[in-house]
């Protein structure tokens, strides 16, 4: 009776959701139901904080999306003998656009439906009964300056020391490298080629040593001391578990964050992946390897070959490959690892564009969807994964579709421009506002659009050349470690933004003065100008981030307060000890607080004991800066204990990155929109100056 009773409600829901999909209504009663649904909704969002109300926004807003693609697909197809082939063609790729658009937005809502948010569990109290770990730190062509501070650490980590061996792969085959590793009691390793580059040296290294797990870093993302004792209690209570991935956080800016000035103001763009889809991931069983920060088991590895070297993306692949074992993984969203970001845009985009065709290639060779020994869960998040990366094309159609009605007169949408916007505005309005409250503290509104503009154009190729021939391309390793001398607007990477914005503003003067003409649709013609008001703001945006911002330290300043003593360098333990307590640190020197008692001159030289865990080792130091706020030192040539002890401090700490995140700043969508469209008015001024410039490069050409 209870199974009879569930099948009449949800039959019951599945009426009613077809009845509000299809039913149709004239334009007045479409805009009291489109007006109304974003009334409920919001009165929902604003009154009420239980997790039942996110669900009603999703159902809300996949209704919303729906009802308008239903209507889309049968009233407003130019499909009549009035209707041309180019009005044919764009409308088809809008909507195919569109649609693709819903199946993201859908599968995104089902694999957030339930974050797990799992907890660390607790390894057996006798350290004997403690798997063996061998860590592995890749390298090819990073500096060591990137890879020591992450081998330091790794060497520190809690774990005894009989059960935990520290091995750089070095595919650089560098003599600096072996002298460093020999010097400090960490394993050198080479092979003769760089056969399928970080995959086969992972997998190399795996046929010559016996370690029950894998610890994987990439060689500048520094690991905590905890690592272990977080990660391995996972792998021990469940010898199914094949994988426990931990967060990818960043104590550098990437360019976005850099650029714009939002470094820790805002969520970046990695955020909300590791801070939400992972955790919505696990509950499905369907969290997966991300290349570093990760503890792996051997024997699932050995199962499915090592790490798979079909495809550049070769961390999700092999984690496809295990779940379709019958493996499980685990994710715990507690950051034990930190890295470098991108230092440039165009290193960005170039590795975000390893990054899709990979997962093109994947979805290629190995379509989940398709693929044998998968739960449907599995199957949805990693499809969601795939198909994110095909975007290029969709986001280009959406910048440049208003631009087919304005000026080549394309019927991309055969309707009433106010029809259109009673039903698209209420299915834009819900999908932002339930975004907004299920993903506010990991993306701000707008952003993703932003951030999509930005490598659209760039990921186009070779998602599409991946379709076609997995085997095309090749791996490319993402730069870490470089400065940026000097502010630049980077014209070679914002090529294609320059131009679509300026198409945009020529659009708009083309809408202008077809509204003067008698025959004008007024409606259409403002609806399609609104839009493109929206593409250039979005545009402009993108121009902005182009203007690349300098960074002249190779070694970056992260806030961190960290009791110390600072001395005047020689004194003897009677001397006078100034107490006080770091601002900044970094791997050359530090900002030092509370300055009072001793009378210092810049070029003094000093020294400063740090003292994380009243823990007592003096940094021999020199007096760069002072100031109202204290001194400024830079550190002395170290040696390899003093340097341990550092990374220890700014990298190692157990707590080092547990108060990083700001969790407060949640999305408020119309602020959002208001910063991405001062961002975007900018972009505006740099396509004004650039045009300007290019105008009199060309007559001073034409003049000489």
């Amino acid at each position: 009776m209870r199974g009879f009773n569930l099948l009449l409600m949800l039959g019951g829901l599945l009426s009613v959701s077809v009845m509000v999909i299809v039913t149709p209504l004239s334009l007045s009663g479409q805009l009291a139901f489109g007006v109304g649904s974003v009334i409920f909704g919001a009165f929902l969002n604003r009154r009420i904080k239980s997790s039942w109300v996110s669900y009603a926004l999703i159902v809300i807003s996949v209704l919303t999306t729906v009802r308008y693609l239903f209507w889309r697909v049968t009233e407003t197809l130019p499909l009549g003998a009035g209707f041309s082939w180019l009005d044919r063609v764009m409308a088809a790729g809008l909507l195919g656009a569109e649609l693709y658009a819903l199946a993201i937005l859908v599968l995104g809502y089902f694999q957030i439906i339930a974050p797990r948010r799992r907890k660390p569990l607790k390894l057996p109290d006798d350290p004997g009964l403690w798997p063996t770990v061998d860590v592995f730190i890749p390298t090819y062509n990073e500096p060591l300056s990137v890879v020591r501070p992450t081998v330091l650490a790794a060497l520190k980590m809690d774990w005894p020391e009989d059960k935990i061996k520290v091995y750089v792969l070095d595919d650089g085959r560098r003599d600096e490298f072996a002298a460093f590793c020999a010097e400090v009691g960490a394993e050198h390793v080479i092979r003769s080629d760089n056969k399928h580059a970080k995959a086969g040296n992972i997998n190399a290294a795996l046929k010559n040593t016996r370690g029950e797990l894998i610890a994987i870093f990439d060689c500048d993302h520094i690991p905590t001391r905890s690592f272990l004792q977080l990660t391995v209690g996972t792998m021990v209570d469940d010898p199914k578990v094949s994988l426990v991935q931990t967060p990818h956080h960043f104590f550098s800016p990437d360019p976005f964050e850099r650029n714009l000035d939002l470094f820790r103001k805002a969520p970046n763009e990695g955020e909300l992946f590791y801070g939400l889809l992972q955790d919505g991931n696990d509950y499905w069983g369907a969290t997966f390897f991300c290349g570093s920060c990760a503890l792996l088991r051997r024997t699932a590895l050995e199962q499915v070959g090592g790490i798979a070297i079909e495809t550049v993306t070769e961390d999700a692949h092999t984690s496809l490959k295990m779940h379709s074992r019958g493996w499980k993984s685990a994710y715990i969203n507690i950051p034990q690892a930190a890295g470098l970001a991108t230092e440039s845009l165009s290193a960005h985009i170039g590795q975000r564009i390893r990054w899709a065709r990979g997962m093109a290639q994947i979805f290629r060779r190995d379509n989940p969807m398709l693929m044998r020994g998968l739960k449907l869960g599995q199957r949805l998040c990693y499809t969601n994964a795939m198909l994110h990366f095909f975007y290029g094309i969709p986001r280009l159609i959406f910048l440049t579709s208003p631009l087919a009605y304005l000026l080549l007169d394309a019927k991309v949408i055969a309707g009433n421009g106010l029809m259109i916007a009673a039903f698209a505005l209420p299915h834009l309005f819900m999908a932002t506002m339930t975004n907004s409250r299920i993903q506010g503290p990991y993306r701000h509104s707008f952003w993703a659009e932003v951030y999509e503009t930005v490598l659209a154009v760039f990921i186009i190729i070779p998602t599409t050349l991946a379709l076609i021939n997995p085997k095309l391309g090749s791996f490319n390793v993402t730069a870490k470690g470089g400065v940026i001398d000097r502010d630049y607007f980077d014209a070679d990477i914002a090529k294609p933004y320059l131009f679509l914005f300026g198409m945009s503003i020529l659009g708009m003067l083309v809408g202008l003065w077809r509204m003067l003409r008698p025959e004008a649709e007024v409606e259409t013609l403002l609806l399609n100008m609104g839009w493109t008001v929206y593409n250039l703001i979005i545009l402009g945006a993108a121009l902005r981030v182009a203007s690349e911002s300098q960074q002249r330290r190779e070694q970056v300043r992260i806030e961190t307060q960290v009791p110390a003593l600072l001395r005047m360098r020689g004194a003897d333990d009677d001397a006078v000890v100034e107490v006080g307590e770091t601002s900044d640190l970094s791997l050359g020197g530090t900002a030092f607080t509370n300055l009072g008692l001793l009378d210092l001159q810049r070029g003094d030289e000093v020294e400063i004991a740090l003292l994380p865990e009243r823990r007592m080792l003096w940094l021999p130091a020199t007096v760069r800066r002072l100031d109202d706020d204290g001194v400024a030192l830079q550190f002395h040539d170290l040696n390899i204990e003093e340097q341990s002890f550092l990374v220890y401090v700014i990298f190692g700490r157990a707590d080092a990155w547990l108060n990083w995140r700001n969790r407060e700043n949640r999305d408020r969508p119309l602020k959002a929109l208001a910063e991405v469209a001062s961002f975007g008015l900018e972009g505006g001024r740099i396509f004004v100056r650039t045009l300007i410039q290019s105008l009199v490069s060309f007559v001073r050409f034409r003049t000489t």
